[in-house]
């Protein structure tokens, strides 16, 4: 029986699985297998090694990446490309907690790497699939990231368990971004409208936008986008 010799921890679980693994002949097996090890020594080369834990799986490879979701995200996505190789990757996320276990055995358990590896049975070779709880994760780190994503659904895996999935979606992030824009765009128009101490000069116009910008978070780049905007408005 397996047993575990050290505390639980969170960590944010990339699983990387070889689609349908199981049914290809051995010595295709053995071929993927290397190819995969090869997009791994690539994909994994900016993770400090005392930040991951690599686990070799029956149909694939599992790597815990502690304390860095964004780090365990742009591992999935560069590891992607290996596809167009004919490496075919079926990649799933989660966060969730790991732990290391001992009993004649050495490696991981823990509930992380178990849904991880659920999210990668239902994911394909053309897109990534998250948890639920990892794009949460995602937004502790960086706030508004996790806004980033688009529902792929709820599934429901052999033991009955249910999954709130999503996929990185970079149009999704640019709906934001304009949300945003078209909202700071329509609260500088508000304050002018209200005669809030604007001057007419577009000095004036500035200060205010400038500090209406700063509480949405807005970049320097999306700044000067709504401010064009706000110029084609108010014509000054």
């Amino acid at each position: 029986m397996k047993t575990t010799n050290a505390a639980a921890t969170l960590a944010s679980v990339v699983f990387l699985k070889i689609q349908e693994y199981a049914r290809r002949p051995v010595q295709e097996q053995a071929r993927l297998r290397a190819q995969l090890e090869a997009v791994l020594a690539v994909t994994l080369a900016e993770l400090p090694p005392e930040n991951r834990i690599v686990l070799d799986a029956a149909d694939g490879t599992a790597v815990a990446v502690l304390a860095d979701p964004k780090g365990a995200l742009r591992l999935a996505e560069r590891a992607l490309p290996a596809m167009a190789a004919g490496l075919p990757l079926c990649i799933g996320i989660d966060h969730g907690t790991v732990q290391m276990a001992s009993g004649g055995e050495n490696g991981m358990i823990g509930d992380g790497i178990a849904v991880a590896a659920n999210v990668a049975d239902f994911a394909t070779p053309s897109r990534v699939l998250i948890s639920r709880s990892f794009r949460d994760a995602l937004a502790d780190v960086t706030p508004g990231m996790g806004t980033g994503f688009s529902p792929a659904g709820v599934f429901t895996d052999a033991g009955l368990r249910t999954h709130e999935l999503y996929f990185p979606d970079k149009q999704a992030a640019g709906r934001r971004h304009r949300r945003l824009i078209a909202l700071g765009v329509a609260a500088v128009i508000g304050l002018v409208g209200a005669g809030i101490g604007v001057r007419a000069s577009t000095g004036g116009h500035q200060k205010v936008f400038d500090g209406t910008m700063g509480k949405l978070g807005l970049s320097a780049k999306q700044r000067e986008a709504a401010l064009r905007g706000l110029r084609e408005k108010l014509k000054f």
